[in-house]
Order: structure tokens, then C-alpha cells, then sequence
């Protein structure tokens, strides 16, 4: 496989933040995670750097349709009427009527919305290659192997193309070598169940490097996997002790962020200000309560 080219979309002018990555299929290049459309501009001054321009881009292959991933899609096939983009079937619906997502996301970030994320334009289905997970396929010469890794989202794919490895977000967050991966647990598709049968899957498969949207390319390796399963339990426990005490979202996120932020910091001192661009902890909070409200009502 050619070279896989990490493209820093620096996201509100931080470097390290939010990354696409490219590579050359002999049929275009393809892009993994085209990122949101505020930070459009610098992925074509990206591809720039190693002699590309966005007309080069055939294949969009995107892990999910959170605005962070996939926000860019819609505006790249615009401008691109060779490109299709790749995603799950339960991902695909909202990308052809973002709406909803835009109405959902609006809540959240309110007057901040196009500041952070731009606008998503709807695609057209046509242009839509959907995928339920597990297909195997070529673009020009790469041979893609696309499993289902259910989790982070119920949408959510991963991509092996020769050994390497995309894995979005299931593959956690690692903003340098010396953080431990953490998972980014946002609201509503948190079930941490089914992620851990992701990452058992994931970890079965013959890839050399890993490639995280947050943030750049790691070896794969056990103690990769390692570290994310065991700060991902930690970070669930914490949240699931505080609501145990009848804490609310106000008392307990404040909490969870300043140990959070603490164990990061014994990491590196760097990171702390760089983690709460990639995944705030408040959004992790009320992924895992929900995730901890679903579990109770299952079981009542």
C-alpha cells in the first residue's frame, strides 16, 4: 500500500487535535474522515503539502457521521463529482437528511454551532456506497476489509487497508505516545458491551499501525488495547460511583473532569488543554450516564 499521509485539520487553530487521513489507491486518493466543514480549508492545504489537491479525491471512507468525522462529507462531493463517500447503513439515512443531526447538534452547541462544526450538506443516496460491515472491496488497487465496530456509535466502521488500520473513534483517543488511550463516550450510542467485542474483533486483525482521527498513527500493539479497556472501565466506574451517590450531571462532571484532566497531566502537561478540545470530559459524562440509565432500565 502507498503511504498513508496524516493531514492535521487544526481544529479552532490547535494542532493535534482532529485528523483525516489520505492515501493513494491508484484510482484517486481516498480520504479517511474528511473531519468537519470549519476545517475544510486546511484539509486541502493538507493535501498540498504532499502534492495533492482536492480534485485528486475519489473516496471518501468515513468511520461515522459524528460532525467531528464526517461534517465535511456533504461539501466534498459537492466540489467532487467523481468521489462517492463509504458508510454503515444505520449511518447513511442522516447524511442524505442531516436535519435532525443539525437540529441535535444546535442544542448542544447553540451559537457556537457554525464556529465549530460549519454546515453538513445533504447527499445525495446515489452517491452513497452503504455498507452493514464485514465487506471486502477494492478501490483502484487497495484491498479494503471493513468490519462493523459497534460501540462509540451504532454506526460506526472501521477500515484495514493493507496493514493499516482506521478505527475512528472505537480505537480511543491518544493525542501522543505517552498518553494512554482513552474512549470518548458522547451521548446517545455509548454501550460499553459492545465495544469491548469491537476491540476483541479489531484486535484479531493482521495491521501494523493504527490510525486515530484523534490523534495521528501508532503501532499497534497489546498495550494499545491494553491501556484503552482499562481506563475505559475506569472512567465508567467513576461516573457509575457518582450516580450510585445520587450525584447529579452538575455535581459529578465537574468531578470526573478534574481526575480525568489529573491523569492526563501525570502523562504529559501538554495534554490536558489538547483533551478537552479532542473529547470534552462533560460530553463523556453524560454518554456514560446515559449509558449506566439504559443498563438500569434493561435490568428493571
Amino acid at each position: 500500500m502507498s503511504t498513508v499521509h496524516t493531514v492535521d485539520l487544526m481544529f479552532q487553530d490547535t494542532a493535534g487535535v482532529i485528523a483525516s487521513s489520505v492515501f493513494d489507491t491508484g484510482d484517486g486518493l481516498a480520504v479517511v474522515d474528511t473531519g468537519p466543514t470549519s476545517t475544510l480549508g486546511n484539509l486541502e492545504t493538507g493535501l498540498k503539502a504532499f502534492g495533492a489537491t482536492l480534485d485528486d479525491v475519489r473516496h471518501l471512507l468515513l468511520t461515522h457521521i459524528h460532525f467531528d468525522h464526517a461534517g465535511a462529507a456533504g461539501h466534498l462531493l459537492e466540489r467532487l463529482p467523481k468521489a462517492r463517500a463509504y458508510v454503515h447503513e444505520k449511518g447513511a439515512p442522516h447524511l442524505s437528511r442531516p436535519e435532525r443531526l443539525l437540529a441535535s447538534a444546535t442544542q448542544i452547541y447553540g451559537d457556537q454551532m457554525d464556529k465549530l462544526w460549519g454546515g453538513m450538506l445533504p447527499i445525495d443516496p446515489d452517491r452513497l456506497k452503504v455498507l452493514a460491515g464485514g465487506e471486502r472491496f477494492k478501490l483502484g488497487q487497495a484491498e479494503v476489509y471493513a468490519p462493523y465496530t459497534a460501540g462509540h456509535a451504532v454506526h460506526h466502521l472501521a477500515y484495514l487497508v493493507g496493514d493499516d488500520l482506521f478505527v475512528g473513534d472505537v480505537g480511543g483517543i491518544r493525542l501522543n505516545e505517552r498518553q494512554t488511550p482513552r474512549a470518548p463516550t458522547p451521548p446517545p450510542d455509548i454501550n460499553l458491551e459492545v465495544w469491548r467485542e469491537s476491540i476483541d474483533a479489531l484486535r484479531l486483525l493482521d495491521a501494523r499501525t493504527l490510525h486515530l482521527a484523534h490523534f495521528g498513527a501508532y503501532a499497534n500493539t497489546p498495550a494499545h488495547w491494553d491501556g484503552l479497556l482499562r481506563t475505559m472501565a475506569q472512567d465508567a466506574e467513576r461516573v457509575q460511583a457518582g450516580m450510585g451517590k445520587g450525584q447529579s450531571f452538575e455535581q459529578l462532571s465537574p468531578e470526573f473532569t478534574e481526575a480525568l484532566l489529573s491523569e492526563l497531566a501525570a502523562e504529559d502537561p501538554a495534554l490536558p488543554a489538547l483533551y478537552e478540545f479532542a473529547c470534552p470530559p462533560w460530553m463523556s459524562v453524560q454518554g456514560l450516564m446515559r449509558y449506566w440509565q439504559r443498563r438500569a432500565a434493561r435490568s428493571a
